[in-house]
This record gives C-alpha cells, sequence and structure tokens, in this order.
C-alpha cells in the first residue's frame, strides 16, 4: 500500500477502501502539485490566509544559510566569554529548539542552551537561581512578537540583568527571533539588543522548525548542522512526488487524514529513548493544525499502552525508531497485539530529523486536505488569550483573581463516570514542569487510563495553550479536562520597565489567570472541566492517583 524506503505500514486492511479513495482523490485533483504551486484552494474555496503561510515549503532551500548566519554568531559569543544561552518562547518558538538540545547536546565551543517556556514562578525563579548570568545570552523569540509569556519572561530577564551589569550593558545579552516589525523587533531596537533575527512571516510558528526559530538555538548548540539540513532537503524532494503512494509525505497524511475520517483518530506516537523529544513537536503539529471545525487527530504521547485495549479501535500508531535501537519498544508491540494499524520509519540517526521535520509538514497539510480543514489556522487558541487578558485587566481593577465555581475533590468520580466510548482525557497541570512531577502525573494518567478505559494524556500549562490546546477547543467535544493548580510558596513579579521592584503583576497571578482562562474557554466551548486545587505537589498527584486507582 504505502511501503516506502524507510517506511512501512501493517494493519490497515480494514481501510483499504477510505485510503485507496483517499489516494485517488489526491492523484485526481493533482493536490500535490497545487500544494507545491501554494494554491490555497486545496483546503479552502476562500484563501482564508492559506497562501500567506506556505513559506515552510521552501525551508529547506536557506536553511543552510540561517544556520551559518547563527554559528558564526555563536563562535563570537563563545570568543567572548559567553557559555550559556536561555531561550524564553512559546509553542512553535520553543519545542523544536528543545527536542535539538535533548536530543543533540551541547558540542565544545558551543553554547549550553536551555528552554524556559513556563509562567509558574517556581519555574521562572530556579531559572535565576541556577543561570551565570554574566555567562548567558537570553533568546527572545516569538513569531507574532506579542507572546504574552514571552513578553513577560523577556521583562523578567532584562530587569534582573540590568541589576547587574547596568542598561547600557544589558542589551548586548539579549537577541530576539521574530517576524519583520512585530512590537519585539521595536522594543529589541529600543532596548538596543545585540541582534534580531528575523523570519519568514509566511511560515506559521508550528511549522518553524527549519526557521531560525528552530535553526537559531540549534546552531548556537556548535554542532554541524549539514547533515542534517542534507536530510530535510533530500526529504523535501521526495515530497515533490505526485503520485502520492511515492511521496513519503502525501502517503504519511492519507494514512493520517482518512484514518481519521474511518474512526481511528486517536494517533500513538512511539519514538526510539534518543529521540522522544521530538514527541512534543509532532504532537503539536497535529494538534494545533488538525483540531478544528469540530474534527481533529488527537496524538498520543507520553503515553501507556498496558491499558489500550478498550479503545484500541480508534487508535493508530506511528513508530519512529533508529537503525541501532536494540529492540522495538514493548509500547509497541503492546499496539500491535491490540490489533493498532501501524506505521514504522526507522532513521539512520538522530540527523535523519531534519527530513522528519519537513515530512510531518507535509504530512499534515495532506491530511488537513482530507480532513476538508484549513490546517494552517489555529481559530481557538485565540479564546483563552482573550479571557486571561480579561482575567488580567480585573485582577489590576478590583485586586484579586474572580474564580468561576470549581467542583472539589469529591465530584471526581461523577466527573469521571462521564467519559464516553469516543472521549479521551487530558490532565492540565498548571504546575512547575519538573521531574517529579512529571514521574507524578504519567503515574496518574495511567491509573486514569485504567479506571476509565478512555485515552489519557497530559501536559504543562500554559505550555499546552499554544500547542494541544487548540484541539482541545476545536474538536468535536470528546474531551474531560482535570485542571490541576497548586498553591505557591513563593512568587515573582513580572518587572514594569527595567526595575524589578516594580511590577505590574506577579508570575503566580498570571498562570491563576491562564488557567481560569482556559477554564472559561473550556466551558465557553460547553467542554467538561474539573478543577483543582493542590497543596503539595508531587505528594498530592500521588495521592489524587490513589483514590482513582481505589474507585474514590
Amino acid at each position: 500500500m504505502f511501503d516506502l524506503p524507510g517506511m512501512t505500514t501493517a494493519g490497515f486492511e480494514a481501510l483499504r477502501a477510505r485510503l485507496d479513495a483517499a489516494t485517488a482523490d489526491l492523484r485526481r485533483e493533482r493536490v500535490v502539485e497545487r500544494i507545491w504551486k501554494r494554491d490555497p484552494t486545496v483546503w479552502k474555496s476562500r484563501d482564508e490566509e492559506i497562501s500567506t503561510r506556505l513559506g515552510w515549503l521552501a525551508a529547506p532551500d536557506w536553511a543552510g544559510d540561517t544556520a551559518a548566519e547563527f554559528q558564526e554568531f555563536g563562535r563570537e559569543l563563545c570568543g567572548e566569554g559567553l557559555t550559556h544561552a536561555l531561550l524564553l518562547g512559546m509553542g512553535g518558538s520553543s519545542l523544536a529548539p528543545e527536542v535539538f538540545r535533548k536530543v543533540f547536546g551541547v558540542a565544545p565551543g558551543g553554547l549550553d542552551l536551555r528552554v524556559l517556556d513556563s509562567t509558574h514562578p517556581e519555574a521562572v525563579l530556579q531559572t535565576a537561581e541556577t543561570l551565570p548570568w554574566d555567562k548567558t545570552l537570553f533568546l527572545v523569540s516569538s513569531k507574532s512578537g506579542t507572546t504574552l509569556e514571552t513578553s513577560s519572561l523577556m521583562k523578567f530577564f532584562y530587569a534582573g540583568l540590568v541589576q547587574r551589569v547596568g542598561e547600557e550593558q544589558a542589551g548586548r545579552q539579549f537577541v530576539a527571533i521574530t517576524d519583520p516589525d512585530t512590537r519585539l523587533d521595536d522594543v529589541a531596537t529600543a532596548l538596543r539588543f545585540r541582534r534580531v533575527f528575523r523570519g519568514d512571516p509566511e511560515i506559521g510558528g508550528r511549522f518553524s522548525a527549519l526557521s531560525p526559530f528552530g535553526l537559531g538555538p540549534a546552531a548556537l548548540l556548535g554542532h554541524d548542522l549539514r547533515p542534517l539540513l542534507d536530510s530535510a532537503a533530500a526529504t523535501a524532494r521526495a515530497c515533490v512526488a505526485t503520485a502520492p503512494e511515492s511521496n513519503p509525505g502525501a502517503s504519511l497524511g492519507t494514512l493520517l487524514g482518512a484514518s481519521a475520517l474511518g474512526g481511528r483518530d486517536q494517533c500513538v506516537l512511539v519514538l526510539s529513548p534518543a529521540i522522544e523529544s521530538f514527541g512534543a513537536w509532532i504532537e503539536q503539529l497535529i494538534a494545533e493544525s488538525t483540531g478544528k471545525e469540530e474534527r481533529g487527530i488527537l496524538p498520543l504521547f507520553r503515553f501507556n499502552a498496558r491499558n489500550a485495549e478498550p479503545f484500541a479501535r480508534r487508535l493508530i500508531a506511528v513508530h519512529i525508531g533508529l537503525v541501532d535501537d536494540r529492540k522495538p519498544p514493548a509500547t509497541l508491540g503492546r499496539l500491535k497485539r491490540a490489533g493498532v494499524p501501524t506505521v514504522a520509519m526507522e532513521l539512520a540517526g538522530p540527523d535523519a530529523l531534519g527530513g522528519q521535520f519537513f515530512l510531518w509538514e507535509m504530512a499534515v497539510a495532506v491530511a488537513g486536505h482530507i480532513l476538508g480543514i484549513n490546517p494552517f489556522d489555529q481559530p481557538n487558541v485565540a479564546a483563552t488569550k482573550k479571557r486571561t487578558e480579561a482575567t488580567l485587566r480585573s485582577i489590576r481593577e478590583t485586586g484579586r483573581l474572580p474564580r468561576t465555581p470549581a467542583a472539589g475533590a469529591a465530584d471526581l468520580a461523577e466527573f469521571l463516570s462521564q467519559a464516553a466510548e469516543a472521549d479521551y482525557i487530558v490532565i492540565q497541570a498548571f504546575l512547575p514542569p519538573t521531574g517529579p512531577n512529571d514521574r507524578a502525573l504519567r503515574a496518574l494518567a495511567s491509573k486514569l487510563q485504567k479506571r476509565t478505559g478512555r485515552p489519557v494524556t497530559y501536559d504543562f500549562g500554559p505550555r499546552f495553550l499554544h500547542s494541544t490546546g487548540q484541539l482541545h477547543k476545536g474538536d468535536a467535544g470528546r474531551g474531560l479536562f482535570l485542571q490541576l493548580t497548586a498553591r505557591r510558596a513563593r512568587d515573582a513579579g513580572v518587572p514594569d520597565g527595567t526595575d524589578p521592584a516594580v511590577s505590574t503583576c506577579t508570575f503566580g497571578t498570571l498562570i491563576d489567570a491562564q488557567a481560569q482562562g482556559d477554564r472559561e474557554a473550556l466551558l465557553d466551548k460547553d467542554r467538561r472541566v474539573q478543577s483543582l486545587i493542590l497543596d503539595e505537589i508531587p505528594a498530592d498527584i500521588a495521592r489524587l492517583g490513589a483514590r482513582v486507582a481505589a474507585g474514590a
């Protein structure tokens, strides 16, 4: 069917009629050819800001120039004694850099990159307390230039650096990555940032891995990126093939889109441990691109397949492995035994991720055509943003956080009983993104899945608001959302200007407003939400898991 070099499939026989029909449609409508011609009618009859969001198609052509510019800049910085870089960003501006850091590490002569995409005060303060301020480059990354979280983090760290080195020198350790003529572009100029790297405004955030937003931070790590970029260019050439069966991006997109229309609309991502972080990038791309107009493909990352049998008929699985893997993951075997159709891709090494970035971008573009949606917009992301801004205005006017009624822990059993056959559960953790908290949430997700017989996924807020948050509010309303917040031992102000002592609000207030804003946005869409406030984390998460396991 779609057995291409490096890609094999199994178990799709029951969907063959749908796959054949989708393939015939792609061929008849010349979909691949029209995508490369940047024809917006591939997706919608009207050009709903589609033709100006297809710059990712050409990104591999000039990726080498981008990488070279940043590598030269990195050598300049290291020559001056800088050793670290802190990237402040959200969503598409942070996920690809996080993949590069976790997969490739830091090369000799590179900068040790850290990514901060949390507004939780504990995360902000821990970063500030462990940062070598005098040896750190601060990367402020935002395509729109107005991202609330990024702007708040920039104010905090800029004010902190001013206190240490003075206003004349602080800008020398700051760099902006943004689109031309954004507010961040203006701020960077006014504050005399060392450099402003400008992206292509025709590339959306989640499609920006092969643009300055992804490649810039990757280049600063000090690695030779040529093998990775060669992989991206080779995959882009392969994705030009007009016959869907010969085009790896089109074939993967057909499998995703046609399977979703056939009822298998939940995609399990199974990755080799060495490249596991790539799953978070795929998760965002799938969820934010397809979760709209009451449709969507639910990506299941950080997933336990031990209890997947009750909903196996809604699943497909994608396994991305490395040739030197000793054996396939146990998760993959469990899914196959449960009858889950599987796509398997084998990569020669981590550098092949360059091709994977482009492959998945083409795949979701094709899946969007099959699903009849625009994969390049995110109409529901703004809903939480507007609700958050309204909450912050209310705080400024009244001096307190206006809370909507939140169900208590005693109502958890009733809440879980609402999970129907096609539903899924999401744990939305507005908590510090630490290792212990992550492990506690993973264990809780496994217990919830075993008890309810529904797939369970989780992520930390506010980062998921720029990722799966679109699907949560844009699909057919199949999600149940368990929102976790916690009382805090300490807080940090968001500076108003360059003085840390003068603040507009605190990070604690901000993350509370974001949690409440998302809760209200979900309720506006008639979603089912349960909010719990924890006292001790991760201990309270473990106690909650025990209650779930006991059926309480």
